[in-house]
């Protein structure tokens, strides 16, 4: 995606619920609450401060509060945007993992942030939304890493974890990324009010930025042909 395609796709998007023809409407970042034991709340300050930093540096109308849903929800196809984090283990139901993937395949944008304890569980449950298809390293050349800001070298390393280098996966769908899943990164936790972990302030904004990227693609590959 062009910097020239992104003002177009800015300027002609339909923000409308996924697959469905209803009035235009705000847009919403979601937080997806999961049964397993995981701690899908994790990082309360991560997804208000990742919105305001949307609402600050693009015109896109997003709503000043999160949304938080469970997949079973009639209010899931009104998200462009659903991420999941936590520590422990995440676990869908059979309904849950048809009604992931339907929402995937109508347009809808899945953001996975493994905050050390997830990576095991995910990639599991993703497998059960997607045999069919790959947990892939998404390339530097994508658009999610140039569509506002510029990642040359890829995702930011927040936290340490196990001190290996941070890697941005993905799962697409066509030519389409629609699920991004960043490991050994933690883009949640650099979200966070910085008083939280006392990161320093470029990796504070390091990770606003790739928040960013991730939400303002999200919305508008729906709307390039």
């Amino acid at each position: 995606m062009t910097r020239r395609a992104l003002a177009v796709a800015l300027g002609a998007l339909l923000l409308l619920p996924l697959g469905a023809a209803r009035a235009p409407q705000r847009l919403s970042v979601a937080r997806l609450q999961y049964d397993g034991g995981g701690d899908w709340y994790a990082n309360p300050s991560s997804l208000p401060n990742l919105i305001s930093a949307i609402r600050e540096r693009t015109t896109l109308p997003v709503e000043p509060a999160e949304v938080r849903l469970k997949l079973t929800d009639e209010k899931l196809w009104e998200q462009p945007f659903l991420h999941v984090t936590g520590h422990g283990n995440m676990k869908l139901s059979d309904v849950e993992v048809s009604r992931l993937r339907e929402y995937l395949l109508r347009g809808g944008f899945l953001h996975v942030s493994d905050n050390y304890g997830l990576d095991d569980s995910f990639r599991r449950e993703i497998r059960r939304v997607f045999p069919d298809r790959e947990l892939v390293d998404v390339p530097l050349t994508h658009p999610v890493y140039h569509v506002v800001y510029d990642f040359p070298k890829g995702l930011p390393k927040i936290h340490e974890h196990n001190g290996k280098p941070p890697r941005g996966m993905g799962v697409f769908i066509g030519d389409r990324l629609a699920v991004f899943y960043d490991y050994e990164c933690d883009l949640g936790n650099g979200w966070e009010d910085t008083e939280v972990y006392h990161d320093p302030p470029a990796l504070h904004e390091a990770a606003l930025r790739m928040g960013v990227n991730l939400f303002t693609y999200a919305v508008t590959s729906r709307a390039l042909p």
